[in-house]
This record gives C-alpha cells, sequence and structure tokens, in this order.
C-alpha cells in the first residue's frame, strides 16, 4: 500500500432519475441501490464503499430531491439534505438537456447553503451529442461555482476513472474506515427488501409502486443445506392495490417473486426459498408509526 492513503466521504445528489443509483452501483461494481425508471426509488441514504490501493471513497446516494407530498417525502428530503454538510465533496448529477432544469435549481439552492466542494457531473452523455453536453454544461456554470465539471456515461462506464481521478482532489488523507472487501454497510434484509421493491416497481402500473413498502419478515440459513428461507411482506395502501399485486391467480406475485429471488440469491450467494406475502396499511406514508416500522425514522437521521 502506498505511504499515503486518503479516506473520505461523497454524496451522489439530484433530481430523481439522472442516473444515481446506476452510477454508485457502476462506481462499486456490484449492485448496492436499486434501479427503476421510475420516481423515488431511492428512500434511505445508501452507503457503498469503494476500496483501492491508495483511497477508500464511501458513496451516499441519496433520494431524488422534489416537492414533499407526504411525510415520507419529507424523510427523503431530510435524508438527502443532511448529508451535504457532512462529506468532503458533493457530486450533482444531471443530463446533457442543454438547458439548467427547473428541477435543479431546487437542489443548487440547497447546496449553496453548504461549503462542501461540488463537482458537476454531466450524465447520459451516451445520449446526446457533444454540442449538448457543452450547452449543458455552460448553462450551469452560469448559474453555480461547481468545482469541476465531468461528462460521463453511467450505464456505458464512460469516464469513470476520470470521475474518480477528479474526486481524490477533494478526498482527505486519513485511515481506511472499512474492510476492503466490504461494498456496503446495508444489513442483507435491508437489500433483499429494496430488490423485492425494486422488482414491483418494474413490473406493476406507474400509480402502484409509490405505496409500497416491503418488509422482510424472517431470513434464516438452513442447517442441512446451502439455502435461505425468507419470508417478506408487500404492504399497498389500497385493497384495490393488493389485487393487481397479487395478480390474476397469484401470476403477478409469482412473478415479483421470481424475479426478486434471482437478485437476492446473487447477493446471498446460496439459493434462495422466497415466500411473499401482500397486506393493506392504509395511508402508511403519512403515518409516523408506520414510517418507522419501515425504516424511515425522521430521528435517525
Amino acid at each position: 500500500m502506498n505511504s499515503k492513503f486518503y479516506s473520505g466521504f461523497v454524496s451522489i445528489v439530484g433530481r430523481p432519475n439522472v442516473g444515481k443509483s446506476t452510477l454508485m452501483n457502476a462506481l462499486i461494481g456490484e449492485k448496492i441501490a436499486i434501479i427503476s425508471p421510475k420516481p423515488q426509488t431511492t428512500r434511505n441514504k445508501i452507503q457503498a464503499i469503494l476500496t483501492k490501493d491508495d483511497f477508500q471513497m464511501i458513496f451516499i446516494d441519496t433520494p431524488g430531491i422534489h416537492k414533499p407530498h407526504y411525510k415520507l417525502d419529507s424523510y427523503m428530503l431530510k435524508a438527502a439534505e443532511t448529508t451535504f454538510s457532512e462529506v468532503d465533496a458533493v457530486l450533482m448529477l444531471t443530463e446533457p438537456q442543454g438547458r439548467v432544469h427547473p428541477s435543479d435549481e431546487n437542489v443548487m439552492a440547497m447546496l449553496r447553503k453548504v461549503k462542501t466542494p461540488v463537482i458537476l457531473v454531466i450524465n447520459k452523455t451516451d445520449t446526446a451529442d457533444e454540442k449538448k453536453q457543452l450547452e449543458t454544461a455552460k448553462a450551469y456554470s452560469t448559474v453555480f461555482d461547481f468545482k469541476e465539471i465531468v461528462f460521463i456515461s453511467a450505464v456505458t462506464g464512460k469516464n469513470l476513472d476520470e470521475l474518480l481521478k477528479t474526486l481524490k482532489k477533494y478526498i482527505p488523507q486519513g485511515p481506511q474506515y472499512f474492510p476492503e472487501d466490504m461494498v456496503t454497510d446495508q444489513p442483507e434484509r435491508q437489500i433483499a427488501s429494496e430488490i423485492i421493491r425494486e422488482k414491483a416497481l418494474k413490473l406493476l402500473r406507474d400509480e402502484i409502486p409509490h405505496g409500497i413498502a416491503v418488509e422482510i419478515t424472517s431470513m434464516k440459513k438452513r442447517d442441512d443445506k446451502d439455502l435461505v428461507d425468507i419470508e417478506a411482506t408487500i404492504f399497498a395502501e389500497k385493497d384495490s392495490h393488493k389485487g393487481i399485486i397479487i395478480g390474476k391467480g397469484g401470476a403477478m406475485l409469482k412473478n415479483i417473486g421470481t424475479l426478486s429471488r434471482e437478485d437476492i440469491s446473487a447477493l446471498l450467494g446460496s439459493a434462495v426459498n422466497l415466500q411473499l406475502w401482500v397486506k393493506v396499511k392504509k395511508d402508511w406514508r403519512d403515518s409516523d408509526i408506520m414510517l418507522k416500522n419501515f425504516g424511515y425514522d425522521m430521528k435517525k437521521i
């Protein structure tokens, strides 16, 4: 190991659906955060750990910043806000749309309140020509004092090495906080529940996913074989949603389970026996007690 070792925390922020979770997964090389084209996919702060010979960066994927409508939304906004002053650098992601996106003005307004260096990351460069990318960089640099601007594609991996090289300028010398083989501080239960929610987001209608939560009620490894038994409950807000989640003859729930089992098995490195149930908890997104039960506790932020 080199004599100088750098370690620090980096927050990944931006409006919903600009590729924050995709970027974090690409940097780590493993699936840490769930991905969906639907906004509000990430609800909690998620830490992913990248360790190299001379540095360790802990990336924090925050919920997409948007105007809150429920208590859950307020929790997500507070979770994002609190990271900005606690990290060594902030990566603000946007897309090459050639102008400043109105929602990004809210993000930048929050970032102006802290002294943390902010790097503008223009993601999805595989979707726009160079002219549009440069127009975007110019538009953003006129309204915010970014320390650096980096053009990347999290999907193709383009310029991710350049992004890490740029980030390293802002990471202080320090100790290695986590073991080098550790890639996240999330408990396996939490990742498993998020994987199930991701599959539900993928398969269900647009109006349902925001109103679902997943709770792992049991997760046990069998003594006699390489198999993990998992019992999980998908909570919906409405009785009508319960039927849609289950599907005709249980087909939808079976599909969610099949897709979830594959990813959870890869996560745990063993076979998985997954049992899913669906229950209704009306208006849980506005219930302090239910939010706390699902791990969205304001007091822990």
